[in-house]
């Protein structure tokens, strides 16, 4: 996590974080400066933002949405008052409606983001100065600081090549907090095809059968919002264990880049939310679903199943089935 301090000082009325990331100064400012890439974390996991303007400019403007998981809106703009690159620039931070037009019910604050160079590779240092001691708790208490450590823990796999990053790494499990987990897996694939390999039901039987010997024996989408789906999986001969299926609902389709779906293993009360992420690059696609669990137990019961291996198994034969062919 390339976060290693966020502090909140009521006395200078700032919050500054610090990060110490392994690339260079000029990597890390086309990060910060290329709204595609930006993208990529600026929001926290689940809250991915979207730049509709981007004038990188002094006395330009950017406006962003950060879009949640079900439905959700969360929209800002920045002025651009200062650039020195690839040193500094400086915004006038404000929450804003979608369009940009900034909230007078929240605080705007200005907000200067260095980047120098270190042995390692570069420190960013990002200070937010609040015009009250009031305006300084109201951003903190609405869940700022955890919300800023946990979307930058997303900036390695930006400032890395796709490949690099999650190339042979097999499936990944983060443990975000106690009831979020982040799982990755790097495919070898077009987004597209990786896409319609999760919503065509004749493509899911061919891959997501989890370790050798099971088989689908039902497979409903659900490709619209508000559409139930219901996938039901039993074993073939010998192999041990018995039949099994998830239910759940569509919240959100973003088609090819994200989907959220309500889950719950069929006949069970319990319910999760799971949030699918699609990300090309050069041919590849990353695959995160970042899952909420309505409580820790609840999370390292089903972790503990098997889950992550029964996945790689999925996504290995993925490879193997569709997308080498």
């Amino acid at each position: 996590m390339p976060v290693t301090d966020i502090i909140t000082d009521a006395e200078n009325l700032t919050m500054t974080v610090v990060a110490d990331l392994a690339a260079p100064v000029e990597r890390v400012w086309a990060a910060y400066t290329d709204p595609q890439q930006l993208e990529r974390f600026w929001g926290p996991p689940g809250w991915p933002a979207t730049f509709t303007q981007w004038d990188h400019t002094v006395g330009g403007r950017a406006v962003y949405t950060m879009n949640g998981p079900r439905g959700e809106k969360a929209s800002g703009t920045w002025e651009f008052l200062e650039i020195d690159a690839p040193r500094s620039f400086t915004v006038l931070d404000s929450f804003a409606d979608e369009e940009g037009t900034p909230d007078a019910n929240l605080p705007s604050m200005r907000m200067t983001f260095t980047f120098e160079p270190t042995a390692e590779g570069t420190r960013m240092v990002n200070t937010s100065h609040f015009t009250s001691a009031e305006a300084l708790e109201q951003v903190v208490a609405m869940g700022a600081v955890e919300g800023t450590r946990m979307a930058m823990a997303q900036l390695d796999a930006v400032l890395q090549d796709l490949r690099d990053y999650a190339q042979g790494k097999g499936t990944r499990v983060e443990l975000l907090d106690d009831t979020h987990v982040r799982i990755t897996r790097l495919v070898e694939g077009p987004r597209e095809l990786v896409w319609r390999a999760h919503f065509e039901p004749d493509l899911i039987r061919q891959w997501m059968l989890g370790p050798d010997g099971w088989e689908m024996t039902e497979c409903v989408s659900a490709t619209e919002v508000g559409q139930s789906y219901r996938n039901s999986w039993a074993p073939v001969g010998d192999t041990e264990g018995e039949p099994f299926g998830f239910e759940g609902e569509a919240l959100l389709i973003d088609a090819p880049k994200r989907a959220v779906t309500t889950e719950r293993m069929q006949g069970m009360p319990t319910e999760t939310l799971n949030d699918l992420n699609l990300y090309e690059e050069d041919g590849a696609t990353l695959v995160t679903v970042l899952i909420e669990y309505p409580d820790k137990e609840t999370r390292d019961m089903i972790l503990a199943t098997g889950m992550a291996d029964g996945m790689e198994a999925s996504f290995a034969r993925l490879e193997r089935e569709l997308l080498s062919v």
